[in-house]
């Protein structure tokens, strides 16, 4: 069983290296027209070129699970502003799907909560496509479709589970078809738990990305070994392996709220469950010392009877 670990946007320890850089409504209402679309372009092209200056720093570490920050460009989906922001930047869309063909790279995108198909406002909906669209022309533009992907959660109860899923599954015909076949769910770890989630992957036919954390803080009575193979099954038709989320509490007090670095002893029955499957997959470190919690959590893996380390950033066990 191989497994490749992968880490969140920023690479801590890069200098000035956000590819998160932003401009809220508010300051670029205040701004003189003519100079709007200039801060747009200048705030997106530093976004750009941090992001390149990340996959340099993955190359070089043998990282090739990442996912891109989703804020590349500012005020991409504000209805007041929808820039085109594809045509300024060919160049450097294409030079980072360069990268992600010739190393190999899997990358993907996760789009804020916000960004949700169970509501009964179809305002919320609308905005929904939107965001989706707007992720989809970013992995178009960088010709990472064949791989890449965007994870999402099910959304709101609205004080009604099974309605709010009936709504889920109807909301979701007004997402284009092209844009589904790049969708993935992940459970939360407040509503929509395991076994909720992964039903809902099967009838929409789509991946599921399990995140083990909340797994754990909305697990109800799933027993995850009867479930983590039909997880599993779920990527069957992709191009790709399982993704799996990893993080650890805050505290105690604080248990939704993810760590600085990863306790092994809180993922290790996780780990120890998946490798009964045999199945090789990868796992997205959603840690606050992203990339550094990454390769603390790898060293602490290999150190285990059975785990040999396979490369900067991966382990077979």
């Amino acid at each position: 069983m191989k497994i490749r670990f992968g880490y969140v946007a920023n690479a801590v320890g890069l200098w000035d290296a956000s590819p998160s850089k932003t401009l809220t409504f508010t300051r670029y209402s205040t701004l003189p027209e003519c100079e709007r679309m200039e801060q747009l372009k200048s705030l997106t092209a530093q976004n750009l070129a941090h992001t390149k200056r990340i996959l340099y720093y993955n190359i070089a570490h043998e990282i090739e699970v990442y996912r891109f920050s989703s804020s590349l460009v500012p005020l991409a989906t504000h209805p007041e502003v929808m820039w085109d922001f594809l045509t300024p930047f060919k160049n450097e869309w294409k030079e980072i799907g360069d990268l992600i063909k010739k190393y190999n790279l899997r990358v993907s995108f996760h789009p804020n909560h916000f960004t949700l198909f169970t509501s009964p406002r179809e305002e919320v909906t609308t905005n929904a496509v939107t965001s989706m669209e707007y992720h989809f022309k970013m992995l178009s533009a960088m010709n990472a479709l064949d791989t890449g992907l965007i994870n999402i959660h099910v959304g709101g109860a609205y004080g009604d589970k099974t309605k709010s899923l009936e709504r889920f599954h109807q909301n979701l015909k007004k997402l284009p078809k092209k844009i589904k076949k790049h969708m993935t769910l992940e459970n939360d770890d407040k509503t929509y738990d395991l076994l909720e989630t992964l039903t809902a992957c099967e009838k929409e036919k789509m991946p599921m990305v399990f995140d083990y954390h909340h797994y754990v803080a909305n697990s109800g009575e799933i027993d995850l070994p009867l479930y983590l193979s039909r997880i599993f099954e779920t990527w069957r038709n992709t191009k790709v392996v399982p993704k799996v989320h990893i993080s650890s509490p805050k505290s105690e007090q604080a248990f939704r709220a993810h760590a600085d670095y990863i306790s092994l002893d809180f993922v290790l029955p996780f780990l120890k469950i998946a490798k009964e499957l045999n199945q090789d997959f990868d796992i997205m470190i959603e840690a606050k010392q992203k990339n550094l919690a990454m390769l603390q959590l790898i060293e602490e893996t290999a150190a285990i009877r059975g785990v040999k380390r396979i490369s900067s950033s991966s382990v077979e066990w």
